[in-house]
């Protein structure tokens, strides 16, 4: 059966993009972000995973307000990502995994998740960002299946579904009759608002508090409302639900390789955190 070898959580502006393509990294501004990412590449060079499962949201390159799904998972032969507006250069294409992403899509109805299979995708800043951050060269060490959730347009899954979510495909990975070595993505976040009165609005209380949870007490976010979650993070920083699904995918028992977080990343918290299963 498949392992699970760990999950990473990570923010993904769009101006991560834009700083990889202008060469930013020890740039005064950008050092204490990049620097977070090097404990990541060694563990990758010892883990080796095979698949990156990905928990995402879409910003409108695949999905519009008019047809947006709750849960979709990506189940193509390859994904690739277009021009979204933000001057991000497009990166190679990525390879899919049919047999996993059919496994997981079949499990997870059988769970009594109602999921949208989509086997064509394209994919945006959210994937494509931690990819580039996981693998500078460009040359992907894994093949990719996308789980994307609906963070965007209200009425948006609550954080106890996004972290049962979670717990199914957890359970669809250790299924699958496969060698292969994955590793679970959760992307987005941590608290940030692009809009509104509370522009530029960051919570660096709440997100050490969610951060440390994620250790030691996983469900800590499931408690909040998704109006609570967005008081408290932020218009955009709901995206937490998809660092909930990760940790949820793990088990119960974790232990923290890596962490760093780091104010501000464009007008935004950012985040990073590598666990692996206890056991």
């Amino acid at each position: 059966m498949a392992q699970i070898v760990g999950a990473l959580t990570s923010s993904h502006v769009p101006a991560i993009g834009r700083a990889i393509a202008k060469n930013l990294q020890q740039d005064p501004y950008w050092k204490p972000f990049f620097d977070g990412w090097a404990p990541v590449h060694r563990w990758l060079a010892e883990r080796r995973p095979d698949v990156a499962v990905i928990f995402y949201n879409d910003h409108g390159l695949n999905f519009f307000l008019d047809k947006l799904p709750t849960f979709a998972v990506g189940a193509a032969p390859q994904y690739r990502n277009e021009d979204e507006g933000w001057g991000i250069p497009q990166v190679p294409v990525f390879e899919g995994d049919l047999d996993l992403s059919w496994h997981l899509i079949e499990s997870l109805v059988a769970d009594e998740f109602d999921i949208t299979s989509c086997q064509e995708m394209v994919v945006d800043h959210a994937i494509t960002n931690p990819l580039q951050l996981m693998y500078p060269d460009q040359a992907w060490g894994v093949r990719i299946v996308p789980v994307c959730i609906n963070t965007v347009q209200f009425p948006l899954p609550t954080a106890r579904r996004c972290y049962a979510l979670g717990e199914a495909v957890g359970r669809a990975i250790r299924s699958w009759d496969s060698d292969a070595r994955v590793v679970v993505l959760g992307t987005g976040g941590l608290s940030h608002q692009l809009d509104g009165q509370r522009a530029g609005f960051i919570n660096k209380d709440f997100d050490l508090a969610f951060l440390e949870s994620l250790e030691h007490d996983p469900r800590w976010a499931t408690q909040y409302s998704i109006h609570e979650l967005v008081e408290k993070a932020g218009t955009q920083g709901v995206e937490l639900l998809m660092w909930l699904a990760a940790r949820a995918a793990l088990g119960d028992g974790v232990k923290t390789m890596h962490r760093n977080y780091h104010i501000p990343i464009s007008n935004t918290a950012s985040g990073l955190m590598l666990l692996e299963p206890a056991a």
